[in-house]
């Protein structure tokens, strides 16, 4: 029967311990384990009893956590990643992505056409920052591709000119060069391309400005 020699807190995370059985590193485990299964060093345990045991509860824990993180909002596969991994090792949060993905709690791909809808219909922004904001959200760069490939490109004009109106409103007084300059730039920051920049100016200023 193998014995549990040292437990050690880690150092970069005083939550988990890691557990040396004969001398050897034998796996780390929620610092909570140790008082709840009683764990002393120089104690006789079954080896692979003992890791089934931490492993099943490691899943169990980092699947609430993600869960729980779920429940508050729409995540990425990286940023559920990123969520888990300053508490459980790798092989935990690979069995909790493959839990969530088989029940449709993270698909990256619906994700990013969500946000794409969002980023239209409601923050009215272009497709550069589009991307950015999707980028953001630990979307990958084939899946923001895939995403943005579906933009609906009247509605980005349609999003554009009315950006381009609501800051002619607060400039119209200032001289036509600064106006079409302000609102290029402002358009530029929303994440507007050129073309579309340029399109949008010429519907709202070109008539009232010129002459």
């Amino acid at each position: 029967m193998s014995k549990i020699s040292n437990i050690e807190v880690q150092k970069n995370n005083k939550n988990r311990a890691n557990l040396f059985v004969d001398g050897e590193y034998l796996i780390s485990l929620d610092i909570s384990l140790v008082y709840k299964m009683k764990l002393k060093i120089n104690d006789e345990i079954d080896r692979q009893k003992l890791v089934d045991i931490i492993k099943l509860d490691n899943f169990e824990k980092a699947k609430i956590k993600a869960l729980d993180s779920l429940s508050r909002s729409n995540k990425s596969e990286k940023k559920i990643i990123e969520k888990l991994s300053d508490s459980f090792d790798e092989e935990t949060i690979d069995r909790v992505i493959d839990f969530l993905k088989s029940y449709a709690f993270i698909d990256d791909e619906k994700y990013a056409k969500m946000l794409v809808r969002d980023n239209q219909n409601v923050k009215r922004v272009g497709k550069n920052r589009i991307k950015q904001n999707l980028y953001s959200k630990g979307i990958s760069s084939d899946e923001i591709e895939n995403a943005v490939s579906a933009i609906d490109e009247e509605l980005e004009l349609e999003n554009a000119i009315y950006l381009a109106e609501k800051k002619y409103k607060k400039i119209s007084g200032e001289e036509y060069i600064k106006v079409k300059n302000k609102i290029f730039q402002h358009l530029a920051y929303k994440g507007f391309d050129y073309d579309v920049i340029k399109s949008a100016i010429d519907r709202v200023l070109e008539e009232k400005l010129k002459g």
